[in-house]
């Protein structure tokens, strides 16, 4: 061994040090007997994080089911449905509603394929071993991305309800469909590519490619089933003199015990007629028979259902990101190349904005009773099973006896906290101040993660780990606002804040 190689090795005599400075702190035999015996974060949980974050909230918006994306990586695609569906819900009156995943799952499939083969006769120039070429070929139609993914699907392509194309196994669990998938548009790549070099034209390029989109179309259309082009629609909404007749039957039971039917009132209640409780309107004899009314349709379309069932629009929404980096000055507007699903309908972008602009328009629309699409790094002092995000709760510093000083632009830029999961906030708690001390997390992880389905993260977490917010225009300042229409700065598709969501 060189003296140079042997200035680099771990020199047995400091191993004979860490192993006597470990065995000397009795600290340290306690954690490892937990942590060797429950794992790191069961062994990391500190008891007064978790009693420092109860689950109510001072803002809490009603939700519908809680859904999941299983083993998929379509947490982006679900958190935007998820919002959507909370408009619909309570637009239409409805006690739960779920819109079909596997539906843009299969479109959004289709079109990263065409996506990345245009990408690829875009870059025939290029080496295979390029940075570009590299990043472009890495994941051709993988199950990531955001919210801008979301609504060129639906722009171009609808929504439909569950019922209208439930869930496969191959949406439930992607990995096989998309292993295969990738590797024939991989082999897709390099004909285009060997046809160039032999001459082929753009046109004979691109007339080979939309043949290769018929074999892309049978694959999906075997692993998914095909999507439907009309669909018939049926729901109830709710009764709303429900809660009303309740009120009304409890109260006559009160005034009856007590002798005073004539003279029973509804405190608190200045509608009279919702309040009546000495007579109930029950004259029709009872059959168990549902009366309410029915919403209908026969033979809609996934666009007209969209247009007509949904009362928000997707393109009204533009991405907040909160990134302090030096090279990512705030209060600028940026694309991020190659990063479209859809080929026609442009690249990501997304304003860089500091964190009080970024924390008071997800406070704003909350507050208006409009939940809000996020991303952040879910991995980072998380607790998935319990649904806890906090840094005081997974004390990883105290089990391994050393601090996490990293900051949210050391994340960033050193990719150890990117964008990596897409959830929804469905409410905030506001402490004595006004100002936010933790909120409410819809998961799309099943009802059995979490605190049936939901989360609850610490505000501090909040200014540390999420990056991303999809904000509706009405909700952003002037100043942030009026970025919307300056020239974007371009961003390569290997920088921070370019990964999908997953």
């Amino acid at each position: 061994m060189t003296a140079n190689a042997s200035a680099r090795a771990i020199k047995p005599e400091l191993l004979r040090t860490y192993t006597e400075d470990f065995n000397k702190d009795r600290a340290n035999l306690i954690a490892a007997d937990a942590a060797v015996s429950a794992g790191v974060l069961k062994a990391a949980t500190d008891y007064r994080g978790v009693r420092a974050l109860p689950r109510d909230f001072s803002i809490e918006l009603k939700q519908g089911s809680i859904t999941n994306q299983e083993r998929s990586g379509r947490c982006w695609m679900f958190a935007s449905l998820n919002t959507l569906r909370y408009e619909l819900m309570h637009r239409w009156n409805l006690e739960d509603f779920e819109f079909s995943e596997t539906y843009l799952f299969f479109w959004d499939a289709m079109e990263k394929s065409n996506t990345y083969l245009e990408n690829v006769l875009r870059t025939l120039d290029e080496a295979t071993d390029s940075r570009l070429f590299e990043a472009i070929n890495e994941s051709p139609a993988d199950d990531g991305g955001w919210w801008q993914m979301f609504a060129a699907l639906v722009n171009k392509y609808g929504l439909v309800p569950k019922s209208a194309y439930p869930e496969s196994e191959n949406s439930r669990n992607s990995d096989d469909f998309k292993q295969y998938l990738n590797s024939k548009l991989r082999e897709f790549a390099a004909e285009l590519r060997r046809r160039s070099v032999a001459g082929a034209s753009e046109d004979e390029l691109r007339a080979l490619k939309d043949e290769y989109m018929g074999t892309v179309y049978r694959i999906c259309a075997v692993a998914l089933g095909e999507p439907p082009e009309k669909f018939d629609f049926f729901a109830r909404p709710k009764d709303d003199d429900e809660d009303k007749k309740g009120e009304a039957r409890k109260c006559k039971a009160e005034a009856d015990a007590d002798g005073k039917a004539e003279s029973c009132k509804c405190e608190g209640k200045s509608d009279a007629k919702a309040c009546k409780c000495d007579k109930d309107k029950s004259d029709k004899p009872k059959t168990g028979k549902d009366e309410r009314p029915q919403i209908r349709e026969i033979g809609i379309t996934p666009l007209e259902f969209y247009k007509k069932y949904v009362p928000v629009d997707v393109n009204d929404f533009v991405t907040l990101a909160n990134a302090p980096l030096k090279n990512r000055p705030f209060n600028q507007r940026y694309r991020i190349r190659f990063s479209a699903n859809v080929a026609e309908a442009g690249d990501m972008e997304f304003v860089n904005v500091p964190l009080d602009v970024f924390k008071k328009a997800a406070l704003d629309q909350l507050t208006a009773g409009h939940p809000i699409w996020f991303a952040c790094d879910c991995t980072q002092f998380a607790l998935r099973k319990d649904g806890f995000f906090d840094q005081s709760v997974v004390r990883v510093d105290q089990l391994f006896g050393t601090e996490f000083t990293g900051d949210k632009a050391h994340g960033l830029e050193y990719g150890d906290s990117p964008s990596n999961h897409a959830m929804t906030f469905t409410g905030v708690n506001l402490g004595e101040d006004g100002k936010p001390n933790r909120w409410k997390v819809e998961n799309s992880w099943g009802k059995d993660a979490g605190k049936d389905g939901y989360y609850v993260m610490s505000d501090a977490w909040f200014d540390r780990y999420v990056t991303e917010l999809i904000i509706r225009k009405e909700y952003l300042d002037d100043a942030t606002r009026a970025l919307l229409t300056t020239e974007p700065v371009e961003l390569d598709p290997w920088q921070p804040l370019t990964r999908r969501c997953r």
